[in-house]
Parts: structure tokens; C-alpha cells; sequence
């Protein structure tokens, strides 16, 4: 399979890095760290305004109608400045769930204000320790009525709307309901974590109004498609991430002397440098594949999403830290911005799943691809 991104779509990413370098550059991450966390909001606000919370969602409903080959570019250099906003959650979940399994009425209700940045959404299927599935799940909706706790929930603390993954009455199996976060019945907590840039949170639910999504019962198998097409967003931004990691260890190596000589003329910084960058290019591989497959709706997005995430995890974390040692006992310290890499890194790396969890989706992708 041959795949690159259109001459348009580099344009895009040239204009997303000019950008980014203006609203997004290093002191926002850190400026929200020191503040004790939580999502850049104004940040959010500008990227609206530049129509990337559109690009997906069709031009009746207020959006750009773009391909999702686009979105990938766009994830990419979120992923490369750290931009501490809630983009993913509402993005590559709320939006895709609502294309996915909204109603017409859900769609024109909540599809423009997720255009235009007014309304920010969130997806909550976590229910703290251990690994969901239709059949553990503990919070449940009765006559329309929601009760439970979801944990962690990525940008909880900040979202408008919430797609809720839960048990329902009278029947097995899980739904979808689109939750009013403002509503009644409805408590949030923040949670401290890792990278607080991006906010997470404790939702309690308590005979809370749920609008149902899609069909009763179906819900688990739409929350699998979901996460699939999540993945490769994420995989995206997650390669964006690695890749500027590895610039800045490549930089830094390259101004750094030792004994009159770059460090980057020694053989270790020479292998870690080397290493990071086949990580890089292995995942980059795979997300190429995974863009693909997203974009045409191809029946190997299974396979081609957990090749992705794998693939995109281990570059990502691996980046961070090499970049930590190549700075030496420096990069250990707050005042240089390796620390940024590495908290996102490890972050990402359970937003939608750990890296376990899209192993076994690996193996079950390759298992059913083996038997048709």
C-alpha cells in the first residue's frame, strides 16, 4: 500500500505548526503545570476559531466536511506542542460518537456548538481499576435514570456533555446515553494526574437524566468500533509527540559539549538517537496504515488501529525518556521541558486503554483477519 498526505494536507500542517509555535510553545504547558493544572481553555478557543474541532463534522451541521486524513495531520501537531486542551476528548470521542450513533435531533443539538468550540464533550467508559466490559460494568441507567461512577474521565472537570457507557434496564449488555454534565444528579472530582495539563476526572452519577445514543444494547459494540477510530487519532498525536521529543534530544546533543567535542559525537548518544528514530519510523509506518483505514472505512481498521496504538505507545515513551538521558542530570530537572514529553507520554498511553489492553486487541485483530 502506497500512502502520503496530499500537498493541501501538508499546507495544513504547515499552517498548524506556525500556529502552534505562536499559541502553543512550551511556556503554556508550563504555565498550566505551575497553576496547578487543568485544560488551557483560551488556547482551546483559538483552535475552534481556526475550524480543527470542524474538520469531521459535516457541513449540515455546521462542520467542514473534510476527511479524517486531515484530522490526522492536525493530531499530529497537537501531539508535537503539548497543547494543553481538551481537543481529544471531544474530537476523536464525543464528536465520533455522535456522528456514529447520535439521532438526527442529538446531531443538530449538540454537532455545532462541538464545531464551533462552544460546547466541549467528553467519553466516560472507565470505572477506575481493571478493564471494562459490557458485562462488569457497574453504572446503570434505569427509566432514563443514570446512576454509578465513572474513573478516570479525560477532561471530566471541563466537558459540557458526557457519552456515558452504561448497564441498562431490562436487558443485558450496555448502552450509550448522552449525559448533561451540568444537569441534576451530576458530581465532578478532579483527579490529579500525571500530566495535570490534561485535566481528568471522578463523575458520580445519581439518578441523572441519560438521553439515550443509539440502540439499547448495542452499546458495547459501538464503544469497540469508537475506540478503534479513537486510536488512530491518538496514535497520531502520539507520534507527533515522539517525534519532537527526539528533536529536542538531537538539538540538545548537537550545543551540548563534553571534552571539546558535541555529545552528539559520541557512539551512546549516536544509538539513542538512532534507536528513537526507528521507533519513530516503525509507528509512523503503522499510523500511515491505521490513517487509511479510518479514512476509507476499511475493514482491517481493527488491525490497523492496535497496530497503531501499540506501535505509537512504545515510540512515544521511549522518546521521553531517551530524551530525559540525553539531557543528562539536567533533563531531571523542572526547569528543562523534557518533563512535558514524558508526563504526556505516559498519560496517553492509558487515555483510551493501556498498551495491554491494544495488545490483546492486536492479537484478537490478527486472529479474525487469520480465520476469514
Amino acid at each position: 500500500m502506497n500512502f502520503e498526505f496530499s500537498e493541501e494536507q501538508n499546507l495544513l500542517r504547515e499552517q498548524a505548526q506556525g500556529f502552534l509555535a505562536d499559541n502553543s510553545p512550551p511556556s503554556v504547558t508550563r504555565a498550566v503545570l505551575e497553576a496547578g493544572g487543568d485544560a488551557d481553555m483560551a488556547l482551546f478557543g483559538k483552535i475552534a476559531e481556526m475550524g480543527w474541532t470542524a474538520v469531521v463534522i459535516p457541513e449540515e451541521f455546521g462542520g467542514l466536511g473534510l476527511s479524517y486524513l486531515e484530522l490526522c495531520v492536525i493530531a499530529e501537531e497537537l501531539g508535537r506542542s503539548l497543547a494543553p486542551t481538551p481537543f481529544s476528548s471531544s474530537v476523536y470521542l464525543a464528536t465520533e460518537a455522535l456522528l456514529m450513533a447520535g439521532s438526527q435531533a442529538q446531531k443538530e443539538a449538540w454537532l455545532p456548538k462541538l464545531a464551533t468550540g462552544e460546547a466541549v464533550g467528553t467519553f466516560a467508559f472507565a470505572e477506575g481499576t481493571g478493564r471494562p466490559t459490557a458485562g462488569n460494568l457497574t453504572t446503570r441507567v434505569d427509566a432514563g435514570k443514570l446512576s454509578g461512577t465513572k474513573l478516570p474521565v479525560a477532561d471530566g472537570n471541563v466537558a459540557d456533555f458526557a457519552i456515558v457507557v452504561a448497564g441498562h434496564d431490562g436487558g443485558d449488555g450496555a448502552s450509550l446515553h448522552l449525559v448533561d454534565l451540568a444537569g441534576a444528579g451530576v458530581s465532578r472530582q478532579a483527579v490529579t494526574m500525571l500530566d495535570p495539563s490534561r485535566g481528568h476526572a471522578r463523575i458520580e452519577f445519581d439518578g441523572a437524566a441519560a438521553e439515550p445514543l443509539g440502540e439499547a444494547g448495542a452499546g458495547w459494540a459501538a464503544t469497540e468500533t469508537l475506540l478503534d477510530r479513537a486510536a488512530v487519532l491518538f496514535a497520531w498525536e502520539q507520534v507527533g509527540g515522539a517525534q519532537a521529543a527526539l528533536e529536542q534530544a538531537k538539538e540538545y546533543a548537537l550545543g551540548r559539549y563534553a571534552f571539546g567535542r558535541p555529545i552528539a559525537s559520541y557512539q551512546a548518544i549516536k544509538h539513542k538517537l538512532a534507536e528513537m528514530y526507528v521507533k519513530n519510523t516503525l509507528a509512523r509506518s503503522n499510523c500511515y496504515f491505521g490513517a487509511w483505514a479510518l479514512n476509507t472505512g476499511a475493514s482491517e481498521l481493527p488491525l490497523a488501529a492496535a497496530t497503531s496504538r501499540v506501535s505509537a505507545i512504545q515510540a512515544y515513551y521511549f522518546a521521553s525518556k531517551e530524551n530525559i538521558q540525553t539531557h543528562g542530570g539536567m533533563g531531571f530537572t523542572w526547569e528543562f521541558d523534557c518533563q512535558f514529553f514524558y508526563r504526556r507520554s505516559k498519560l496517553l498511553s492509558v487515555n483510551i486503554g493501556s498498551e495491554g489492553f491494544w495488545q490483546d486487541r492486536l492479537i484478537s485483530a490478527v486472529e479474525a483477519s487469520q480465520a476469514a
